[in-house]
């Protein structure tokens, strides 16, 4: 018989199925450890690039830009009747300000073609019969929809930023940028973008 419990098998035939057992178990679970470390790894790296080559320069220049402007309204507000411009440059600032305020990191980012494709086959994976979202993106989606409705209810298209219709992109960012530094030569302010 093959059966380590038989009395022909002896003491090393034990031994042997034990240490093979073991082995098998050690093996699998090495396996399954090494690939997890490789998705973590794979993982942590496209973090570290997408966060120094998207989401850093992006969040910068818009923090910037609405740091700026946001002096730029304090200080219009109580100086509005003695700058150059008067009433239209408030009007100005005020209008940069608004379109800022509608400007999210999700718009402007580029679209990362290889996430939506990895998200796509992962919820293939998890259900193939039914044709189920991720609740988290469900979410996404009906908040984005209420900052669109919201977004709308305001008092017009701007003439100066017909993005107001769609959604804005990095092209909208550097015409407010550009707005923004017209207003504060206008106003003889000094600033540095670094």
């Amino acid at each position: 018989m093959d059966s380590p419990w038989d009395e022909e098998a002896g003491p090393h035939a034990i031994r042997d199925s034990e240490w093979s057992r073991i082995s098998n178990e050690f093996t699998t679970a090495g396996y399954r450890e090494g690939i997890t470390a490789g998705k973590e790894a794979a993982l942590q790296e496209g973090f570290d690039a997408g966060f120094a080559t998207v989401g850093v320069p992006i969040g910068r220049e818009i923090g910037i830009l609405r740091g700026v402007i946001s002096a730029l309204l304090s200080y219009v507000s109580l100086h509005g009747e003695n700058l150059p411009g008067g009433e239209s440059t408030l009007i100005e600032v005020r209008s940069i300000a608004s379109q800022l305020s509608n400007i999210r990191f999700a718009d402007i980012a580029p679209r990362d073609l290889e996430a939506e494709e990895h998200a796509r086959e992962h919820l293939e994976m998890v259900d193939e019969d039914a044709e189920t979202e991720n609740e988290e993106l469900v979410q996404k989606r009906a908040m984005e929809g209420l900052e669109d409705m919201l977004a709308s209810l305001g008092s017009g298209p701007d003439p100066h930023f017909p993005a107001q219709q769609r959604k804005p992109t990095m092209e909208d960012v550097g015409t407010l940028k550009e707005r923004t530094l017209s207003l504060c030569a206008l106003m003889k302010l000094d600033v540095h973008w670094s």
